[in-house]
């Protein structure tokens, strides 16, 4: 099984930046991309961006809007969340998953996920 552990989360001020990663430990042979999902206070989980294991192919959530990249190092089973210009609005737990998605990463499942790391954006 995959055990996925996030970390990067911090406090930073609106405009500020930080990077996320997620390790994994162990893959899951079946699972072909990892992203991640944000969930603020009261909100529903939301998608943030994925990343397909082998190509590269990426995806990402309108509210994005360019300033988050998310890259992989397949090496190291490990996903990063690069978020730049960051806003109160961002404000969330940040959680990884691996699962199973098409080349396009237009659908996927979600068969693990991460404990989250906290994300605050002052304002």
């Amino acid at each position: 099984q995959v055990q996925l552990v996030e970390s990067g989360g911090g406090l930073v001020q609106t405009g500020g930046s930080l990077t996320l990663s997620c390790a994994a430990s162990g893959r899951d042979f079946s699972n072909n991309a990892m992203g991640w999902f944000r969930q603020a206070p009261g909100k529903e989980r939301e998608f943030v961006a994925a990343i397909s294991w082998s190509g590269g192919k990426t995806r990402y959530a309108d509210f994005v809007r360019g300033r988050f990249t998310i890259s992989s190092d397949n090496a190291k089973l490990t996903v990063y969340l690069q978020m730049y210009s960051l806003k109160p609005e961002d404000t969330a737990v940040y959680y990884c998953y691996s699962g199973v998605s098409t080349g396009h990463l237009a659908t996927m499942t979600y068969d693990y996920w991460g404990q989250g790391t906290q994300v605050t954006v002052s304002s």
